[in-house]
């Protein structure tokens, strides 16, 4: 008798699938200005219409679902000042500013999970060296910037890189952070304050004349 080779059914159900599913309940649920210590594991998997044991079998626990929501948000805006080239065409000043114009976005989009991210640090010693060691990877990623603008002669030699980058990137984040849990939607807002960030970057760490 020959035999009958059967398809697997498509499972709209697999890990990514699922895995998407929770991590945007989390971000519903987060949005409706639940606090994220307050949030439990039944409440989240109901949300995301799966049994708790199923979310148990895609994350370890509530910190590792966080730190997969902030990661997901650190790519993006980091991606995206990843593109930005000091010594590419067209205004370098300008093209940074719309840089920063798409980042703010980013934390806005994500401010629930900035927010959640802020209170769980308080405690959780994970959490708190994840996103520190996410930013200390884009202060290395912006020391090796500089320093290819100092041998280039673009920036001044006695410019201390290390310092500088701690200082733009760390202190950016931090006012980002702020900016969008304390100020309304307003695009005149978030336009200065893409344009102070530029230019923080630009006339301060990079040194460029004005």
């Amino acid at each position: 008798m020959p035999s009958i080779t059967r398809r697997r059914p498509r499972n709209p159900d697999g890990r990514a699938a699922v895995e998407a599913r929770v991590l945007a309940a989390t971000e519903r649920l987060l949005k409706e200005g639940i606090r994220f210590t307050d949030l439990g594991v039944q409440r989240i998997a109901a949300e995301a219409g799966v049994a708790r044991s199923t979310f148990y079998t895609h994350f370890r626990d509530k910190t590792e679902l966080l730190m997969r929501l902030a990661g997901t948000m650190r790519e993006s805006s980091f991606d995206r000042t990843g593109e930005w080239d000091p010594g590419g065409p067209g205004d370098p000043l300008a093209r940074l500013t719309e840089v920063f114009a798409d980042v703010i976005r980013i934390y806005r989009t994500y401010a629930p999970v900035l927010a959640a991210i802020s209170e769980v640090a308080a405690y959780d010693e994970a959490v708190r060296e994840y996103w520190a060691a996410g930013l200390e990877q884009f202060v290395a990623r912006t020391i090796d910037a500089l320093r290819i603008e100092q041998q280039a002669g673009r920036t001044p030699a006695d410019l201390d890189v290390t310092t500088a980058s701690r200082l733009i990137v760390i202190g950016g984040d931090r006012f980002l952070a702020d900016h969008v849990s304390t100020t309304s939607a307003d695009p005149e807002t978030d336009a200065a304050a893409a344009r102070e960030l530029a230019a923080t970057w630009w006339y301060g760490a990079y040194r460029r004349p004005a």
